[in-house]
């Protein structure tokens, strides 16, 4: 059985919560707690589907790592924030890699389980679905963003994504997040000398407080009008 304090944590998340009371039952019950030493892989690119994952503590990576070191990052799972659904779905092996930052907490949902869960209720798939379209939405804002946005305001919403836990946190509790500016640089695809001097703005501005790979947001309303100034001025 999984500690209280984490199921106090999973009620925090808003998939969790929205789950029928049989489907949170079993993932309490059956969920494996993992502990996930920094640099390590929760799993890898290519690697054979073994089961949900969620993060209760720490901070875990996803994104992918060629083989001549070259790191592209797609997202920062931060508690509580649901990964690797998508290998459930369809099948296939692993897309990307999804390493900790720093030494993690996660809590895995195994894949017979699931499966075999799935199977006598399915029912539930539904909510595998709305987990993925959440996520895909994100995508979707982002791309519109790269077209659309500067880097400011594109900074500013990856920041507000982040502490949303890309709509996974029913309620933002934690102001505080773990990245460094070359991870924020290589999410966005622009140069670390860029985001230092954007997010150097937005320190002098009050919005947020840079401490070693760590960013404090000290005014949200601010942060998301930031985000949004593009359509304010529309």
């Amino acid at each position: 059985m999984l500690d209280r304090v984490y199921i106090q944590h999973l009620q925090q998340n808003s998939w969790f919560s929205h789950l029928a009371e049989p489907f949170q039952n079993f993932i309490i019950q059956h969920g494996k707690k993992h502990i996930i030493e920094k640099n390590a892989a929760v799993f890898k690119a290519q690697d054979i589907f073994d089961g949900v994952y969620g993060v209760l503590e720490g901070s875990i990576s996803l994104g992918y790592i060629d083989v001549n070191g070259n790191e592209a990052i797609a997202a920062i799972a931060e508690p509580i924030m649901w990964f690797g659904e998508i290998s459930l779905i369809d099948q296939q092996p692993r897309s990307h890699d999804a390493v900790a930052l720093k030494k993690s907490v996660v809590l895995q949902i195994p894949a017979q389980a699931l499966h075999d869960f799935l199977l006598q209720n399915p029912y539930y798939w539904y909510y595998f679905a709305l987990l993925t379209s959440q996520k895909l939405r994100y995508v979707f804002l982002e791309q519109i963003a790269i077209q659309t946005q500067s880097i400011s305001q594109r900074l500013a919403q990856r920041l507000l994504f982040i502490l949303e836990g890309y709509g996974n946190r029913a309620l933002i509790q934690d102001f505080s997040i773990q990245i460094s500016q070359d991870q924020l640089a290589n999410m966005l695809t622009v140069s670390r000398q860029t985001i230092n001097q954007e997010l150097n703005q937005f320190e002098k501005q009050g919005v947020i407080q840079l401490g070693f790979k760590k960013i404090v947001v000290l005014d949200l309303e601010r942060l998301r009008i930031l985000a949004t100034a593009s359509h304010l001025k529309a």
